[in-house]
């Protein structure tokens, strides 16, 4: 199993085509480590970003742009992203498998990340 530092250096960022320098990943696996964590919220955070890598090479970003970031330049980046936080949220474990289950739970944490950079870089 590779280590922290390895997957957040090999995390490329296709938008931004940059790496997170080595500092930043050394500085991840210190708190990695020293953390006993009783849910596996390491393991989860490593999913659900491996899951977030997954959606930039999916249908919906072969272009240069993918469509939530015209919502978002929109002005519609909260709305968006809390709807589709709450339809997920609302479908989850009423839909096919466990694992479909388990994929709308990662739909949720992504837009919430994604939330989270609207809420950031919103100015009002």
């Amino acid at each position: 199993m590779s280590s922290i530092v390895d997957d957040v250096l090999n995390f490329k960022m296709k938008k931004e085509k940059k790496v997170v320098s080595k500092e930043v990943a050394e500085a991840m696996e210190k708190v990695v480590k020293r953390i006993p964590y009783k849910f596996q919220e390491d393991r989860s955070i490593k999913e659900l970003l491996e899951h977030i890598n997954s959606t930039y090479d999916s249908h919906y970003s072969k272009e240069k742009f993918q469509a939530t970031e015209f919502i978002i330049d929109g002005g519609h980046g909260t709305g968006f992203c809390i709807g589709n936080i709450l339809k997920y949220a609302q479908r989850y474990g009423k839909k096919g498998t466990r694992e479909e289950a388990r994929k709308d739970l990662l739909k949720i944490l992504h837009y919430a990340v994604i939330q989270l950079y609207v809420h950031d870089t919103n100015k009002e």
